[in-house]
């Protein structure tokens, strides 16, 4: 086999090789084999016809393209490999050339890795917001952690705005029961809204045990068959029941935490509030920063690089789905499209990820960032606890090659962001 030539342009490279008649013929001879027992040619019993039979009848070269299928691993090798032609995806053929002596001349087509021409990386200026926690952060926090420990309570009282009136109902247009009009035990928050207007404020003043009935009249914008109709809803109200949210002090803070005094827990609560602030700031002037390198660097991606990182993108959210109980096709259609509907919203996202893969594979090539063994030995043992598994069978599940990326990659992440200056955001 030889390599006649090799055309680069742009990210496409042609590849021309010239594949002698001993091997082009191994390759037939195992298509033609591979696929005998399916040919029938009359006078010999199904899968019993020789070759040369079957190829007078349907052409000399007729286990050509097969043939070269079953080859196209060395070809790969000697026209891919051994060129260093740094490959992504796969080879398409676009033309075959087959000579009187059997050896066969192939013109391969394959897009290829990016050439990338770095921008400015290293001392970007970029904006970075201050972190602050105030206190009504606290005090919304304080709430809501009382919220949770409230207990409810029954009352002997007319009901109030703000009550749970507990409540059967009927509702009757024309003196007739209408569909979606009638409700056993239901639990009806006062000044909630969830019924039309007009209805809870009506409910006020009512005792428990009591019955009663409401004169409504629908909206205008109602669904059809009830909109702007005036109904009666017989109601009884069968119990009363408040809410009861204890008071923001020290025994709130004994009950919702480790910590005696409402002071500690204040404490607590904004310190974490303002660490998760920080983790968000931070990961914000991460991402502002690799927006600005992708700004700044000039590279064309193959269309095959972009597929690949949707491909890896639509499965892993195929994946969390499923761990959720559904299918991609079912979240597709709840969403109101298909998976070609989705794989269109995800395709921006994965342009933008292969850019930046690329960008920062270049950017560990030019800073001669490495990852040493030790580290790839602590990230191994960190995944393994991580998700508590034995350590050989993380090492069996992931290449380290895999780890390696992974580790120089946020090397050239780290350098980026280390290196940018904060700047303030320009005031309104």
């Amino acid at each position: 086999m030889n390599v006649k030539s090799i055309e680069k342009n742009a990210n496409v490279a042609t590849i021309v090789v010239e594949i002698d008649k001993d091997l082009m013929e191994s390759g037939v001879q195992k298509a033609y084999l591979k696929q005998r027992k399916n040919i029938m040619i009359p006078g010999f019993r199904k899968g019993k016809a020789p070759r040369r039979m079957i190829e007078a009848m349907y052409g000399a070269h007729v286990f050509f393209d097969d043939g070269l299928e079953e080859i196209f691993p060395q070809v790969y090798d000697v026209a891919i490999i051994q060129q260093d032609v740094k490959a992504v995806g796969r080879p398409s053929l676009t033309d075959m050339d087959i000579h009187e002596d059997g050896s066969v001349t192939i013109t391969l087509t394959i897009e290829v890795y990016p050439e990338v021409t770095l921008g400015q990386y290293k001392g970007l200026e970029v904006v970075k917001n201050a972190v602050s926690v105030s206190d009504e952060q606290v005090e919304a926090e304080l709430n809501r952690m009382a919220q949770n420990v409230a207990s409810i309570e029954n009352v002997e009282r007319a009901a109030e705005m703000g009550d749970t009136a507990n409540i059967d109902f009927e509702g009757f247009l024309n003196g007739e029961p209408f569909d979606g009009g009638k409700g056993d035990n239901f639990d009806l928050k006062l000044g909630s809204g969830q019924f039309v207007p007009g209805f809870e404020e009506q409910i006020v003043g009512m005792n428990a045990g009591e019955e009663k009935d409401i004169d409504i009249t629908f909206p205008e914008n109602y669904h059809e068959g009830l909109a702007g109709k005036a109904v009666v809803f017989h109601v009884k109200l069968n119990k009363l029941t408040v809410t009861v949210v204890p008071a923001l002090d020290d025994e709130l803070a004994k009950d919702v935490s480790e910590f005696d005094t409402l002071e500690e827990l204040k404490a607590d609560i904004r310190a974490k509030a303002l660490e998760n602030a920080q983790k968000q700031a931070d990961s914000a002037f991460e991402q502002a920063c690799m927006d600005k390198v992708l700004e700044n660097t000039s590279v064309e991606l193959p269309g095959a690089m972009i597929e690949t990182e949707l491909d890896s993108q639509m499965e892993r959210f195929a994946y969390q789905l499923e761990m959720s109980g559904y299918s991609m096709e079912q979240y597709a259609q709840m969403m109101g499209g298909d998976i070609s509907t989705m794989r269109k919203a995800f395709r921006p996202a994965a342009e933008k990820q292969a850019k930046t893969n690329v960008i920062l594979t270049k950017i560990v090539e030019v800073e001669n960032l490495t990852a040493s063994a030790e580290e790839i030995d602590a990230e191994y043992a960190e995944l393994a606890a991580k998700h508590e598994l034995e350590l050989e069978k993380i090492k069996t599940m992931i290449p380290e090659a895999e780890i390696k990326d992974s580790l120089e990659t946020r090397k050239a992440v780290k350098l980026i962001v280390d290196s940018a200056v904060a700047v303030e955001p320009k005031a309104e």
